[in-house]
């Protein structure tokens, strides 16, 4: 099989999932609607609390210290949180949501770009953070199936439906985001040859649950979290994973 056919088949999944849950969202009151994004806010929290269970990973553990697996979380979230906002991340992902609303729609700036514009930004990080994005991409960099990510299109199709019926074609969008983090991922994967360490994979699962966490609380409307600005940290925290261990 190709490589890269487990992202084209994510991004349609996406595709096929908004389409249903736009055409379902306008049949449903506004109340209808709502309470269907809290429910995603729910789950996401609930995903990102399971993504932190990476924390006591023995190889994790192993690599920087019984106490270091939580050091190297917040230092990945202080140092990422720092160069994310420095390159304006979060305002670069909204400004990507409002130049695709305006290609792709023609709705002007107000209520209806700004609800296109969340559901870019909001279904973009839901979909590209998570032990499956990146391990399922790189697998299918390596060539050795796209089993996990044939598992994450089914997921990311049914969440989808759900985001779109009560945030709208912006969620389509993100499909998008989808091909392009992924597919690097799955160019990295052909490149590197084998798999990353596990106490690699470990630090990015437990960074990407706090940054889920962050999702959740954007879509319960508790705290507009900076989530764009603090995805840096995805890539800091491998990194002291590594040099933690080499020094110790």
């Amino acid at each position: 099989m190709l490589r890269g056919t487990g992202t084209v088949l994510n991004m349609a999944a996406i595709l096929v999932g908004s389409g249903l849950g736009v055409a379902l969202g306008s049949r449903l009151p506004e109340r209808t609607r709502v309470t269907v994004t809290d429910a995603l806010g729910l789950v996401t929290l609930v995903i990102g609390g399971l993504n932190l269970g990476a924390l006591a990973d023995e190889d994790f553990r192993r690599a920087v210290g019984a106490s270091g697996t939580v050091l190297i979380v917040l230092g990945a979230l202080l140092l990422g949180g720092i160069t994310g906002s420095l390159l304006s991340l979060e305002a670069r992902l909204e400004r990507t949501g409002g130049w695709l609303q305006r290609r792709l729609t023609r709705s002007e700036a107000g209520p209806a770009r700004a609800r296109f514009v969340e559901g870019y930004v909001s279904a973009s990080l839901v979909f590209v953070i998570g032990p499956l994005a990146v391990l399922g991409a790189l697998s299918d960099g390596l060539g050795r199936g796209i089993e996990q990510l044939a598992l994450k299109s089914t997921l990311d199709g049914f969440a989808s439906l759900a985001f779109a019926a009560s945030l709208g074609w912006g969620v389509a969008a993100a499909a998008l985001s989808v091909g392009v983090v992924q597919g690097l991922l799955t160019l990295l994967g052909a490149l590197l040859g084998g798999l990353l360490p596990a106490s690699t994979v470990a630090a990015i699962t437990a960074t990407g649950g706090v940054l889920l966490l962050g999702v959740g609380l954007r879509l319960l409307a508790v705290k507009a979290v900076a989530v764009g600005d603090l995805l840096p940290a995805l890539i800091v925290a491998p990194a002291l994973t590594a040099l933690v261990d080499v020094l110790r």
